[in-house]
């Protein structure tokens, strides 16, 4: 059995200057923006140090050993065969679906978003000229669902290409294997792409089985680009590094085509700690997961206990909680008065779609006592 990871001291914490611990005064507990709370894996901190001592902080060479590495690790992880000779690099993977869009869509084109979704698949549309076309996910009794039916209706309509989150942001929902290879189908019947955000596909918690898009059928690595970075999993989102992958020429074809600057953007920080996650991160990764394991039951159980009325179905994959608080009457963005009463900072339902109205997302990739702190002083509200 791996041991849990353990996240560093609350005294620690405070002293990060990154957006998670530098947005709030020090009085706030902050569980919103996907960043999380634990050291880094010792393979990234050597590689890291290593580069600083030698001043290595120039550009990113034309070639590394990034695309084998990251190879290796869906292979070992996920049982997928990539080649890395259809690996490209870029800065983040919002920029890579700005770029993908822009690829397969011309301007006023539909793009299909499927909220409650994270909210820069939303904004996206700003950079790249594309319309969102919202087909909403379907709650049923096991979890979220792709709404199948809507997604033809959409496509039938003129959207040229889909954002699949997958795993999903903010449900934490693992699309299954006969569902992805669907929406392929769904794609390929009407000439259409899927741009598919993989960047949660490390952090797959016990009980879920994540399939990669291009993975999910022949005609699914056909239709399909997908992108994805160590980022979230190893909290390296400021090292500036993701890819892009491809696995037929015709999605090969489109990559190429985008211009060679959006690949000189990537980090070679970003780069350097991205080869050492994917090729000597297991067992960190493992620890983490057990650590997030645990986490979700615990928040399971906080919220029980002390926020009643909190409906929360625990996701599949990540570290991200998407919590029903509609019930508890603090209208359509409760997460405004837990900032201002009970100092913990949330992520807005709202800013999710306009299903999120009554939800806050809640970042349970922390110390398990950060967590209770901060959902006993939620509920202290209640109580109040």
């Amino acid at each position: 059995m791996t041991t849990p990871l353990d996240a560093l001291p609350l005294e620690t914490l405070r002293t990060r200057t990154s957006t998670k611990w530098a947005t709030y005064p020090a009085d706030v507990l902050p569980l919103f923006v996907a960043e999380t709370d634990f050291p880094l894996a010792p393979a990234i901190s050597q590689a890291l140090s290593a580069a600083v001592e030698r001043g290595d902080t120039g550009y990113v060479p034309p070639r590394t050993r990034y695309p084998e590495a990251f190879a290796g690790f869906a292979s070992r992880r996920y049982g997928w065969d990539v080649d890395p000779a259809r690996v490209r690099t870029t800065c983040d993977v919002m920029m890579g679906v700005a770029e993908a869009i822009r690829a397969v869509a011309g301007p006023g084109e539909g793009v299909i978003v499927t909220p409650p979704v994270y909210p820069p698949f939303f904004a996206v549309h700003e950079e790249s000229a594309t319309e969102a076309i919202r087909v909403p996910l379907v709650r049923a009794d096991a979890g979220w669902q792709l709404d199948l039916d809507g997604i033809d209706a959409a496509f039938a309509a003129g959207a040229k290409a889909i954002l699949l989150c997958n795993p999903h942001n903010p449900t934490g929902t693992v699309h299954a294997r006969e569902a992805l290879a669907e929406l392929a189908e769904i794609a390929a019947r009407h000439g259409a792409w899927v741009i598919s955000d993989e960047i949660h596909a490390p952090l797959v918690l016990p009980g879920a089985e994540y399939t990669p898009f291009l993975a999910a059928s022949e005609t699914a690595a056909e239709v399909g680009i997908a992108l994805t970075s160590a980022s979230k999993a190893f909290n390296l989102a400021g090292l500036k590094c993701a890819h892009f992958v491809t696995a037929s020429d015709a999605a090969h074809a489109v990559v190429s085509r985008i211009p060679m600057e959006v690949e000189w953007r990537t980090g070679l920080f970003g780069i350097l700690a991205g080869i050492a996650a994917f090729e000597d991160g297991d067992g960190w990764l493992d620890a983490l997961i057990a650590r997030l394991d645990a986490n979700r039951a615990l928040l399971a159980d906080l919220l029980a206990e002390h926020v009643p009325g909190a409906r929360y179905l625990p996701g599949d994959a990540g570290f991200l909680a998407w919590v029903d608080l509609g019930a508890l009457g603090w209208g359509d963005d409760p997460s405004r008065r837990i900032l201002k009463d009970a100092k913990v900072a949330l992520n807005p339902g709202p800013s999710f779609g306009a299903e999120g109205a009554g939800f806050a997302r809640i970042n349970y990739g922390t110390g398990p006592e950060i967590l209770e702190a901060a959902i006993r002083r939620i509920g202290a509200l209640i109580a109040s």
